[in-house]
């Protein structure tokens, strides 16, 4: 007569099951051994031309990620783009500028473009909108510049 199955020996078999069958799962090759594994990124040049993208996804290699269009960022402010973790800002007419939007402080998310700065809701670190530097600590160091591009309307993260 066989016993009922326990609780422990259901997970215990799952795990050993799962186990099992990630063996090979990881994509990292040790030195000297060869793999049959395809490679993590597309080759640098293909058949099909330089826009190989499959359908329904966003070629970035050349253009770069769209962020946004020109209208969108207002002269003298910006907008925070913080799935990117991106400001875009226009300090003057047709001058577009991006910077990081993590605070050099203590690493929060900027929250507004106001005035002419950017401004740090945690610690009330402002940067200024032309060149990310430091308008008001307690932040020491600028917004790293992020590099973006102007095609037509369209603002694209490089």
């Amino acid at each position: 007569m066989t016993q009922p199955a326990t609780r422990r020996t259901v997970l215990a078999t799952g795990a050993a099951t799962i186990a099992v069958g990630c063996v090979g799962c990881g994509n990292e090759s040790k030195s000297g051994s060869s793999s049959n594994s395809t490679p993590a990124s597309p080759p640098a040049t293909s058949p099909s031309g330089p826009s190989s993208a499959p359908a329904g996804t966003q070629d970035t290699s050349a253009t770069g990620t769209v962020l946004g269009m020109t209208s969108d960022i207002p002269e003298g402010g910006g907008k925070i783009f913080k799935e990117r973790k991106v400001v875009v800002t226009q300090p003057k007419k047709g001058d577009f500028k991006a910077f990081s939007a993590i605070c050099t402080h203590q690493g929060c998310t900027v929250a507004k473009v106001a005035d002419g700065t950017i401004d740090c809701p945690c610690h009330g670190s402002k940067f200024h909108v032309a060149d990310g530097s430091v308008a008001h600590g307690p932040a020491t160091r600028p917004l790293p510049p992020k590099k973006i591009m102007v095609e037509g309307n369209s603002i694209h993260l490089m």
